[in-house]
């Protein structure tokens, strides 16, 4: 039974005794949470834990400030903010610190403990009612990495309020008044992406708090190692808004300080929503009374002085005397709140634990039946009687463990050529439930999935005349962001000059500052900005001018959009579109073709490759349709180039994963994409005056690719193939020709030894010299395709 202390006179009128009571039975119930993890996993039942233990206090505060409809972009720390809510108790914090992919509800077993999530889409990808719930992205391992999101995310709030066709979309915004609350600790202040997001929220002036919860330490470096003067709120006065300029308001408050903590989120966040001013909550002197994880000991890093500081300045022992103090409230009363704190998250986890044990205590017992029921037939194999005795000594935590067991039994089996089919059936049965529970989700399924948008061919008037390609997706995106309301486009120079190639042209004008903007030069935040507003449901258009750049935002690109859909268990979805070009023009910065870094890290991304801007345009069509985020790689080169102008803009749409046949041919097999396309469709045409058909296939998409397995089509035809790209060797044409001999069983039909042709290792060098010498061009495809069909070994 819970302890309960009546009011007394005279009582503090900035607190009330009662709500003080629950906030300190709150934070003896997460500290406990996070004691008891550590224990968990010393005692091996489960493999790491990382708790908020010494963050209690300032997080009940922001928690009272986090209201339905705001959103959180937290870190791993944020538990006992997420208990104040009511979105966690005991049993879901240890259900996911066992990684139990059924009853862990923020990750489905993915993610470590404490990265918390709550559902912005439905079982069927719809969006849910953003505004009548606590929206709490989905956050990452790896510093900093909620940080870009966050500013999204506050965007998103002065886009809803600024936008006024947007005014019907009442699911996701109540008329922007809405505050994103970006928490971290004062290690990730180090990240240079931090500075770039505080910038960039002192520019555009978005409801968003960035909390910074400064124990002193990241991991074991202090901070006056990390921190220029050792205190990052000194550090970003010169961001601190005044009068008639833009910029962040600064707080500063002690974490142990229950009453101030109160009063100082109560302000700040208040202010916040009243004039949109982001701010800045820097927290102090937190404890870390655990050190930062269970992999380690703080003692090994803290001086006997610092060690007892934190014993002195605990902020659960200071709000435990403040109580004392201000309500004359015995000791013993708050020792018994601490000790039914620990008996309930004892509690929990015991039935945290039985949700993940019973199922495997019924798979096990299943197994040993089966084994069991074989040593009756089979009496004289020893190693059944080995399994069912490895099966009955060891506790049954992982279903891997048994399943591992079982294979080896069926090993046995198979090579004595004795089918034992109940066994398999067993295997096939456990394998589909782990394949259900860890290998979903990396992409939308269902009608929300691009794969499944329904497809329009492009369609001309008689009379239709030969543009530059440019001017196709200029003419294109101006019917768009006329038709579409939820379409942004921002990036560096894409506002005032309609980006440096000019598919936005005139658009900023005619269609606001707000809509097509641009920001400066920061791709990590700029990613950041579509991931966030994609997740409030807008369809934003992220540019980054060059594909080479997209280095600069290559953590919020693999760990965050792309894996946002499978580590939230398909909960969340952030459905941004990332523009870029790449490939021919001039020197090392401008002209990459990184294909193969992208195929090996943006998995959950689809990666698009148009040979013009007219089948840009197509997957443009297609992505908007969708659910999916996806990168578009425009050529460089093609932005000047003739095309027709569609009749239809913005119903064609072209099928994601199908590669089409632009030149038949009988006798070798090329494959290519981009800018490769046209160089390889020139030498190709050659080919055809000496008597070589070559079938010239564009792959069109990288992922997917050939979902209906066209190129083995061909190949089965010409028995012959080629793969041609301007990556470097080993890059994107090894995964094609992965794909095609291995995934389609391509190498069946070959006549002669498979061939790619790519650029050089290094870098494009500058000039016509430099790219003749560093890219394949006419001539050097010419005499690969002539040499391959001839059975010659030297180009």
């Amino acid at each position: 039974m819970k302890t309960k202390v009546k009011a007394i006179k005279n009582e503090p009128k900035s607190i009330p005794l009662e709500e003080a009571l629950a906030d300190f039975r709150l934070a003896c119930l997460s500290r406990e949470m996070s004691l008891l993890m550590r224990k968990e996993v010393l005692t091996g039942k489960a493999k790491f834990g990382i708790g908020g233990a010494g963050k209690e206090l300032p997080l009940i505060a922001a928690a009272k400030t986090f209201k339905k409809g705001d959103y959180w972009a937290g870190y791993y720390r944020d538990q006992t903010a997420m208990m104040a809510k009511d979105l966690l108790n005991p049993t879901k914090y240890f259900s996911a610190l066992y990684g139990d992919a059924v009853n862990d509800e923020f990750s489905g077993g993915r993610q470590m403990n404490n990265h918390f999530s709550t559902s912005f889409v439905d079982q069927d990808g719809q969006w849910l009612d953003q505004t009548s719930r606590y929206n709490v992205t989905s956050p990452l391992a790896s510093l900093a990495s909620n940080v870009p999101r966050a500013l999204g995310l506050a965007l998103a709030s002065k886009s809803y309020k600024n936008n006024e066709y947007l005014n019907g979309q009442t699911n996701f915004s109540q008329d922007g008044n809405e505050v994103t609350f970006c928490v971290v600790g004062d290690a990730t202040t180090s990240e240079g992406v931090f500075f770039e997001a505080i910038n960039a929220a002192g520019v555009m002036q978005i409801p968003l708090a960035f909390i910074i919860l400064d124990d002193g330490y990241g991991i074991s470096v202090p901070s006056e190692y990390q921190t220029t003067k050792g205190d990052i709120s000194r550090v970003l006065e010169g961001f601190r808004k005044q009068e008639g300029e833009n910029g962040l308001d600064i707080y500063r408050v002690k974490a142990w300080d229950y009453e101030q903590l109160n009063q100082t989120f109560k302000d700040g966040i208040n202010k916040i929503r009243n004039t949109s001013v982001p701010a800045i909550f820097h927290v102090q002197e937190c404890t870390q009374p655990q050190g930062h994880s269970t992999s380690g000991s703080h003692q090994r890093y803290k001086s006997p002085e610092r060690l007892e500081w934190e014993e002195a300045f605990d902020g659960l022992k200071k709000m435990k005397q403040w109580l004392m103090d201000q309500y004359q409230i015995e000791e013993t009363l708050l020792n018994d709140i601490e000790s039914e704190s620990i008996d309930e998250v004892k509690e929990g986890r015991n039935q945290a634990w039985s949700l993940l044990t019973d199922p495997l205590k019924k798979a096990n017992d299943q197994l040993l039946q089966i084994i069991a029921d074989l040593r009756d037939k089979y009496h004289h194999y020893e190693f059944l009687s080995k399994a069912l005795h490895e099966l009955k000594s060891a506790p049954v935590v992982d279903r891997s463990e048994i399943l591992a067991i079982a294979q080896r039994v069926s090993f046995k089996f198979l090579v004595k050529d004795i089918k034992v089919t109940e066994l398999v059936n067993w295997i096939e049965e456990q394998k589909n439930i782990l394949k259900q529970n860890y290998n979903t989700h990396l992409y939308q399924k269902g009608d929300k999935s691009a794969l499944y948008a329904s497809s329009t061919p492009v369609e001309y008037e008689e009379d239709a005349p030969m543009v530059n390609g440019f001017k196709v997706l200029n003419k294109y995106f101006d019917q768009l962001l006329r038709k579409d309301p939820r379409v942004y486009a921002f990036g560096e120079d894409v506002g005032k000059i309609g980006d440096v190639n000019q598919a936005f042209a005139g658009l900023q004008e005619k269609y606001g500052e707000d809509r097509v903007f641009d920001t400066g030069i920061r791709e990590w935040t700029i990613v950041g900005q579509g991931i966030g507003m994609a997740m409030r449901g807008l369809r934003p258009i992220a540019e980054i001018q060059y594909l080479d750049y997209l280095a600069y935002a290559f953590s919020a690109l693999t760990d965050d959009l792309a894996t946002l859909h499978y580590r939230s268990n398909g909960r969340q979805i952030a459905p941004a579109i990332i523009r870029t070009r790449g490939h021919r023009l001039e020197g090392i910065w401008h002209s990459g073709s990184p294909m193969g870094m992208l195929l090996s890290s943006m998995r959950g991304i689809h990666i698009l490759v148009p040979r013009n801007m007219t089948q840009a345009v197509g997957m443009y069509n297609t992505l908007l349709q969708s659910n999916d985020p996806a990168i578009i790689i425009e050529c460089l080169n093609g932005y000047r180039k003739k095309e027709r102008m569609p009749s239809n803009l913005t119903e064609f749409s072209l099928p994601l994963g199908i590669p089409e046949i632009i030149m038949p041919g009988e006798d070798v097999t090329v494959v290519t994409y981009g800018s490769t396309l046209h160089i390889a469709h020139q030498a190709c045409l050659e080919l055809n005056k000496i008597g070589i058909q070559p079938e010239l296939i564009d792959v069109q998409t990288l992922l997917p690719f050939d979902l209906e397995h066209r190129i083995v089509a061909s190949l089965q035809k010409t028995n012959r193939i080629i793969f041609i790209d301007e990556d470097v060797p080993g890059g994107a044409t090894a995964f094609m020709m992965k794909e095609v001999l291995e995934t389609q069983k391509g190498y069946f039909y070959l006549d002669a030894p498979p061939t790619t042709l790519t650029a050089k290792a290094h870098r494009p060098a500058y000039g016509n010299d430099g790219d003749y010498a560093s890219k394949p061009n006419q001539q050097e495809i010419f005499r690969a395709i002539y040499n391959l069909v001839n059975e010659k070994e030297h180009i």
